[in-house]
């Protein structure tokens, strides 16, 4: 069955409607996986249909669990309907809403809203049951690319060693609290009163919270004084040494671990050689850098 067709039986089952008909003709964007707003008996849903070779890359019985643990966070949005086998998954729409990429990411307000929600979540007694660990997640993307016969950049082996050295030996005290994983703008939604959400936790995971910091200031490519006054609103002071090493090496870690996304995405056939090719050039930029000299500005490693 296609995946479009089992989305429509999904959403047959679900409102116990056999009429309906899986409507696609307003994308509510994505890259993972594609959502879409239905209006299905008066109101309005977000229905996520699961992009390409994501029931390898995810384990949607653990993002069941962790979207539901995240709603007691109090920052998600209302999920009606989640199926573990397949990973789609049925929201309430949220009215009038635009995401934060679209609002301005570098605003004051916007970064104190996104400092108060990652702390909010960092803080919380209510723990996932799983760790995400860059580097195991790295090693599963690798496998199944190989596994679609793909190739990696020339000199990829070689610079992931450098970084995996470099984290080695930089970072040494790693903390574990409840992380999102995936903080790019798109997935903070902004309502007509002001109210932000912190939407889809298919990453998410016992992480450190310098990596939610650290994807927030990247995903969003922000300004040098953008960075500073995040920091201010989430440290209350400004980086620590550990801290400023813990942000740079994750983004790093970043751009690598969503290069090797995008290639399981490209060798299944998906249009995103061209978001590796930036993600990974960022990275050898980067961690060439920061081997040489790990004093450059956090700012300077936003740029692409």
């Amino acid at each position: 069955m296609k995946m479009e067709e089992l989305v429509q039986e999904k959403l047959r089952y679900a409102f116990h409607d056999e009429s309906i008909v899986f409507d696609k003709s307003r994308f509510a964007g994505g890259l993972t996986n594609y959502n879409y707003i239905m209006n299905i008996k008066g109101i309005e849903y977000v229905i996520r249909q699961p992009g390409g070779m994501t029931d390898q890359i995810i384990d949607r019985k653990i993002e069941r669990v962790n979207n539901h643990i995240a709603s007691e966070f109090g920052v998600n949005s209302d999920c009606i309907y989640f199926d573990e086998n397949s990973g789609i998954k049925i929201s309430t729409y949220i009215k009038n809403s635009r995401n934060m990429a679209h609002a301005n990411p570098g605003s004051s307000k916007n970064l104190e809203t996104a400092s108060s929600i990652m702390k909010q979540i960092h803080s919380s007694p209510k723990h996932f049951s799983n760790r995400f660990d860059w580097q195991m997640e790295l090693s599963k993307y690798e496998m199944i690319i190989e596994q679609l016969h793909g190739d990696f950049f020339f000199d990829y082996t070689t610079l992931k060693d450098q970084l995996v050295t470099f984290v080695q030996k930089n970072i040494k005290n790693t903390i574990l609290v409840p992380c999102h994983n995936d903080t790019v703008p798109e997935n903070f939604i902004i309502d007509d009163t002001g109210r932000t959400y912190l939407i889809d936790w298919e990453y998410s995971g016992m992480n450190d919270p310098c990596w939610d910091v650290a994807a927030y200031i990247l995903e969003s490519k922000l300004s040098s004084e953008a960075i500073h006054h995040l920091v201010q609103n989430y440290f209350g002071h400004p980086l620590t040494p550990m801290e400023e090493l813990k942000i740079k090496s994750f983004m790093m870690a970043q751009d690598l671990l969503w290069t090797a996304w995008a290639l399981i995405r490209h060798y299944n056939g998906d249009d995103f050689l061209e978001y590796c090719c930036i993600r990974y050039e960022r990275f050898r930029r980067n961690i060439k850098t920061m081997t040489k000299s790990p004093h450059c500005s956090i700012a300077s490693m936003v740029l692409s």
